[in-house]
């Protein structure tokens, strides 16, 4: 271990140790949950040790905070989405309704698709849903906007390539 990646141990390892209660209680009283809590505040430090961006002392709660708020963001998007899905299967005749795995596997691609139109600017995000969850056409889509067609084309091509590049980029580890 070199000198850096010691003293970058020892940072995080003062984080933890001088917040880590605050974190998980912070989060409890935020979600209402204790085991939510610990989760995220683990997931909280996960991603700090994932970038070795360790923020200044005086800037320790902010930093774990705005973090944290992140991550209490994703888990209530995938709750929401967790139960639209079990809402819509609910509506499906027995012989029709997908296996635990075929369930689970298709909250995950759910939630990665949501996170891809989440990383689209508003009107990209927008007209790539008006076009193909509704079946609008360009014009219709441009009026809707109130924006140009070719602009929609563009907002369209953005938001496909958007989504080609994660479909085709490689997993972090």
């Amino acid at each position: 271990m070199t000198h850096t990646e010691f003293a970058l141990q020892q940072r995080i390892e003062a984080l933890y140790t001088d917040h880590h209660g605050w974190l998980r209680g912070w989060l409890r009283r935020k979600l209402g949950n204790a085991c939510d809590a610990a989760d995220l505040a683990h997931d909280t430090y996960l991603r700090i040790l994932r970038t070795g961006q360790v923020p200044q002392a005086q800037q320790s709660r902010q930093h774990l905070a705005q973090i944290a708020n992140g991550l209490v963001i994703d888990l209530h998007r995938r709750r929401h989405i967790e139960s639209a899905y079990l809402q819509a299967l609910a509506l499906l005749p027995e012989p029709l309704a997908p296996s635990e795995e075929e369930r689970a596997l298709a909250i995950e691609a759910l939630i990665q698709i949501d996170a891809i139109l989440h990383g689209l600017p508003a009107k990209a995000r927008e007209a790539l849903l008006l076009c193909k969850l509704d079946g609008m056409g360009y014009r219709d889509i441009a009026a809707r906007l109130g924006v140009s067609v070719s602009s929609v084309e563009k907002y369209i091509a953005a938001a496909l390539v958007a989504c080609h590049q994660a479909l085709h980029a490689t997993p972090a580890r």
